[in-house]
């Protein structure tokens, strides 16, 4: 089955006993990783008892495609429930995952972690569709989400924060769940229990996470500098950062600069427009994204919002050249910046 967001955390936590194998994947690593974990640790909460947890590669299966199911019926020793946890499972691992959850055996829970899988993957629509296996897929945090996130995160360590710090935090974090976390639980420490952060503080201690260069990416192209675009593309590469997280960033800056482009071509002010933005954003960024919003059209916008939102499904294909769509449409509204409105 494929496992709508809003129950994600209600499966994991306690997968359904009809439920035989978990496969969490997506471009975010860090949540597919903290996913991964949160699966397996459901049926056993240390996961360092060799009796309890075995662990497969996709190599593994490929040399005895019959251990998985071996794995799955065996019985500890010890008593207990065991987890079968398989790393890192790419298309060829289909065909023994589709054999064990056709005729699933032994009462072990199997836990997937792969990469990003596009609509026509075989892996993720043989979970999808079996009655025995789900399909989590693990893309970047929206707003909604890395907002509840950084509250969770600070609430649990006894910490406040103010407004403007929490904003900036929304508006730089994100992109990879495992940099979120670590970046909020520095701040954390920082302030200790009883303590408060201020935006002084974040601007201090959180480091670049990507964020820098996905701003660069998506300011470079609105700005039209084809230099400039290349070299942060190549930037945000280089940290790690998915063709889709790039996208989804230079759509929500695209978004943002035609919410307050509609509200200058209203009468209003610019100040009080991008004040309503959420995420907000970077005060050292604020003259920089005027210009843009003033030499944008609010038609221009909707057209480059479309191209990068077609552009996100393609990169999601099974074997599609994602890097190179990411640029070449983030390339073509940097020519349509060069363009007049």
């Amino acid at each position: 089955m494929k496992v709508a967001q809003s129950k994600v955390a209600a499966l994991l936590d306690a997968p359904p006993a009809d439920c035989r194998a978990i496969l969490v994947y997506g471009p975010d690593a860090g949540l597919v990783d903290e996913r991964f974990d949160t699966a397996c640790r459901a049926i056993v909460p240390d996961l360092g008892d060799p009796f309890l947890v075995a662990n497969l590669t996709a190599q593994h299966l490929k040399e005895d495609p019959a251990r998985l199911a071996d794995e799955a019926a065996a019985i500890a020793m010890t008593g207990g429930k065991r987890v079968v946890r398989l790393l890192d499972a790419t298309e060829p691992t289909t065909a023994p995952l589709r054999a064990f959850l056709d005729d699933p055996v032994g009462d072990a829970l199997v836990v997937v972690s792969a990469g990003d899988l596009g609509p026509r993957s075989s892996l993720r629509r043989l979970f999808e569709s079996s009655p025995h296996g789900a399909a989590v897929a693990c893309y970047g945090d929206d707003a909604q989400s890395i907002d509840h996130l950084i509250h969770q995160t600070f609430r649990t360590h006894d910490v406040e924060v103010d407004d403007d710090a929490v904003y900036h935090l929304q508006a730089i974090l994100g992109a990879d769940r495992g940099v979120t976390r670590q970046e909020l639980n520095k701040l954390a420490l920082y302030a200790g229990a009883g303590g408060r952060l201020h935006l002084s503080d974040v601007l201090a201690l959180v480091g670049d996470s990507g964020a820098s260069s996905l701003d660069e990416v998506s300011y470079a192209a609105l700005d039209g500098d084809a230099a400039a675009l290349d070299g942060a593309l190549s930037t945000a590469a280089q940290g790690g950062v998915t063709p889709v997280a790039i996208l989804r960033a230079a759509a929500g800056h695209l978004s943002r600069a035609h919410f307050v482009k509609r509200q200058l071509e209203d009468g209003e002010r610019f100040d009080t427009a991008v004040n309503r933005v959420r995420p907000p954003v970077f005060f050292k960024l604020r003259k920089r994204f005027e210009r843009q919003t003033r030499h944008w059209s609010v038609s221009q916008l909707a057209s480059a919002i479309a191209l990068v939102t077609e552009a996100e499904s393609n990169c999601k294909r099974t074997n599609s050249p994602a890097r190179a769509i990411c640029g070449r449409t983030l390339q073509q509204i940097a020519a349509m910046a060069r363009r007049p409105g």
